[in-house]
């Protein structure tokens, strides 16, 4: 269920308000002049200099983008990952006809089957997400379906032979301010977005994290997929800090009544 849509079932019962500590002060947020929060301020940095990530994250959407927005692509990710990408994903032949016959048939996507959606669809989710970091490594959660990523900061090399999962293996190194994320080891029947573009098995993905101010995270996206596109293709987007918040409980199976329609 979307956030607002939570949001408003909440809003009937009280004691639910309490129970997700909801307009729970978040701590140590550095403020404007007027007491506002100043989402511009310096990256918080961990005790060994690095960027510190933690945190409450949402998405960009026209809703919250301060009225900067000039791009009538935001926010359209969890739609189709590539609609800010110039021409497209290069597809191999034969791949834009499969993205068509999924668009035409949604009931396919892992998604309306309340299926996890796979790592890439963490950062397009419309479902707000919380980083937990330390040295050793990055846990990302996410509201939807109760779901975590991990990413393994401590040196250890990517598996040669993995047993394929939904969010895959993910390794990562800092570059300068900069954190490098290697993916790999996918499930052969991942869809990036509810548009079908397709990741295999044998896709791998790069993410560039960075977190330029208090306030925002930029996170640039390369997915290298030698079944599926002719070049690896690179993705930008931005999320914002979400504060006073945490996430919620959602469960997409729970009461689930919309799979049978689906596609008719």
């Amino acid at each position: 269920m979307p956030r607002l849509a939570s949001a408003f079932i909440l809003a009937a019962f009280t004691p639910a308000l309490f129970a997700q500590w909801l307009d729970y002060p978040t701590a140590n947020v550095p403020k404007t002049p007027d007491g506002k929060p100043n989402l511009t301020a310096p990256t918080p940095r961990t005790a060994d200099g690095h960027p510190d990530f933690t945190g409450m994250w949402g998405w960009e959407s026209f809703a919250n983008c301060l009225g900067k927005c000039n791009d009538g692509q935001i926010g359209r990710e969890f739609m189709n990952i590539a609609s800010n990408l110039k021409g497209g994903p290069p597809y191999k032949p034969g791949v834009a006809d499969l993205v068509k016959a999924r668009t035409r048939n949604q009931v396919e996507d892992p998604n309306v089957h309340c299926m996890p959606r796979g790592a890439p669809r963490i950062w397009t989710d419309d479902y707000y997400k919380r980083i937990i970091q330390t040295p050793e490594r990055f846990v990302i959660l996410t509201e939807r379906n109760i779901q975590y990523r991990q990413i393994f900061l401590d040196g250890r090399p990517l598996p040669v032979d993995p047993n394929p999962t939904w969010n895959g293996y993910s390794t990562a190194k800092w570059d300068g301010d900069t954190l490098v994320v290697q993916t790999a080891g996918f499930r052969d029947d991942l869809w990036l977005d509810a548009n079908g573009n397709p990741l295999s098995n044998t896709g791998k993905m790069t993410e560039r994290i960075q977190r330029p101010n208090y306030g925002t995270l930029q996170i640039e996206i390369t997915i290298d997929d030698p079944k599926y596109y002719t070049a690896p293709w690179t993705i930008q987007m931005k999320q914002p800090l979400i504060l006073d918040s945490e996430l919620l409980d959602y469960y997409c199976l729970e009461n689930e009544k919309d799979a049978a329609h689906m596609g008719k």
